[in-house]
């Protein structure tokens, strides 16, 4: 019933994924190609595809275990929801995507659209970045309020049919019940929209870091950037899998959403590998579509980040009621925020 109240994530990402599939070999027909990127010192075809093989088996795992992590807990009794271990767990990847937003998806989005490569106009004269990250976020806020909205009139009109079917001596009893449920649902479509609004921001950065290193023939930046990653999906998946255990979705949604976090950047790898001969990262279209997809991703991450996430708990009354957690819940904050931030040295 949920599912009505906002489009299909899996239909959503396969058509990015087939748009950027699509859009890149036509760079290849440009004429005007920016050459500023080195190519003498560390540049080695062969050594390169031996470490983007092992990045994308080693990546793949890492995000697998990262997402799936949270998705076990439940077999835990410390790390049940309504705990407060899995309150400061969730805190501590929150933090991580929020750094992930401000520390590398935005400033890659600064560095393409005011590369050197592109001309000054308009480019260097208007602030595309923040502008573009900041229509990314009212869009976002708009598909929460709607979905929401719509799914709140689609319960009440329900509720208003079986009220006016029951007789008037159970009516006050059916319209508590109908009101905590209703309540109930309404928190459970938050979840939801949550997990797959914040999974298609993270599934667009994946594609895009996984196509630029797939493209990249540099051992030297590759090699150091595959651990990076892995920390970073593995930190970055464990926030996406507490969304999803919180969504309470069934084995095939919570697989689709497992399977398309853990396979985007591997796919993005495989993906700038074949295209490696067609593609040129520092072409201007290229620039142009990554920094506007990097911007987007941004905006997107940085409102789920501090809306969503830490927002809505650091404000809820569980978090409210203690302040010894909420103390902790905001060391773990910082301690993902930190550390995210810290990679972003290598990547």
């Amino acid at each position: 019933m949920a599912a009505a109240a906002y489009p299909k994530l899996e239909t959503l990402i396969t058509l990015l994924l087939l748009i950027i599939s699509s859009a890149f070999p036509a760079l290849a027909q440009e004429q005007e190609q920016c050459r500023s990127e080195s190519t003498g010192g560390c540049h080695d075809r062969a050594a390169a595809l031996k470490f983007k093989i092992i990045a994308v088996c080693s990546i793949l795992v890492t995000s697998m275990i990262g997402v799936c992590l949270p998705l076990f807990t439940r077999a835990v009794p410390a790390l049940q929801p309504d705990k407060d271990l899995f309150v400061i767990v969730k805190s501590f990847a929150s933090g991580v995507i929020l750094a992930t937003g401000y520390m590398h998806v935005l400033p890659d989005s600064f560095d393409d659209l005011r590369s050197p490569c592109l001309p000054d106009h308009p480019w260097k004269e208007f602030p595309f970045t923040t502008f573009i990250a900041m229509l990314s976020a009212v869009v976002t806020l708009m598909v929460d309020s709607f979905a929401m909205s719509y799914y709140k009139r689609y319960c009440s009109e329900i509720a208003g049919r079986k009220t006016y079917s029951n007789s008037p001596s159970v009516e006050m009893g059916h319209a508590k019940n109908e009101q905590g449920h209703d309540e109930m649902n309404s928190q459970l479509l938050r979840h939801r929209v949550v997990a797959q609004v914040l999974e298609l921001g993270i599934v667009v950065h994946s594609v895009v870091i996984g196509m630029a290193m797939g493209a990249s023939d540099n051992p030297c930046t590759i090699r150091p950037l595959i651990a990076a990653l892995c920390f970073h999906q593995l930190f970055e998946g464990m926030g996406l899998g507490g969304c999803i255990l919180q969504a309470e979705y069934g084995r095939k949604m919570k697989g689709l959403l497992v399977f398309f976090f853990s396979a985007t950047t591997p796919l993005g790898i495989v993906l700038g590998i074949g295209l490696s001969n067609v593609y040129s990262p520092t072409s201007r279209t290229a620039l142009i579509v990554v920094g506007i997809l990097n911007a987007s991703s941004a905006g997107l991450l940085n409102y789920m980040a501090l809306v969503d996430l830490l927002a809505s708990d650091f404000m809820g009354p569980k978090l409210q009621e203690s302040a010894r957690l909420q103390a902790w819940s905001y060391l773990a904050v910082l301690l993902g925020a930190g550390g995210m931030s810290v990679m972003a040295i290598w990547a």
